[in-house]
């Protein structure tokens, strides 16, 4: 489902955030989000075409490799479903990934530690214009706030997203 009206009619305060309407045609829903860690890009297809590539994400402060444990820094890789948005986000808007999956947790418990978890796709944080420098999240994908409102309107919960190092 589409995110809230309400929700979108915050967005359209933004500077350059796209409507739920434009041009008076309804933006395409992602049916799939490709995240490559190491060329720093998030592309969003609709029905195997690609609508959107957002260059120069930002990632955890230790980009490589896959998420192990809470506190790692790391963004994980793998298969995922975008499974909820939070619009009242530290962040500009938030859409959440399903890490941890059961592999991620049984590895996690196989020596003892917690996988972690509340990994998203988010904008800067709520209230900043521009970018943070760098690598700073706590392996989350960053992304401008013109671009998680767009991300918003268009990635429906249960959208899947793949993570490639």
């Amino acid at each position: 489902m589409r995110r809230s009206a309400l929700a979108a009619l915050a967005l359209a305060a933004l500077a350059g955030a796209a409507t739920a309407q434009d041009g008076g045609e309804a933006l395409p829903l992602v049916d799939h989000v490709v995240v490559d860690k190491s060329e720093r890009t998030l592309t969003a297809y609709a029905q195997g075409k690609p609508l959107r590539t957002i260059e120069g994400i930002q990632l955890g402060d230790a980009p490589v490799g896959h998420k192990r444990f809470q506190g790692d820094e790391r963004t994980p890789e793998g298969r995922y479903v975008i499974d909820w948005g939070n619009p009242r986000s530290a962040y500009t808007l938030s859409l959440h990934i399903s890490y941890p999956n059961a592999a991620d947790r049984a590895y996690a418990a196989s020596l003892g530690r917690d996988p972690g978890g509340m990994i998203m796709i988010h904008g800067q944080p709520t209230g900043m214009a521009g970018r943070m420098a760098g690598d700073w999240t706590d392996g989350c994908i960053a992304v401008s706030n013109e671009e998680i409102a767009w991300l918003w309107q268009t990635v429906p919960d249960g959208a899947v997203i793949d993570i490639t190092s």
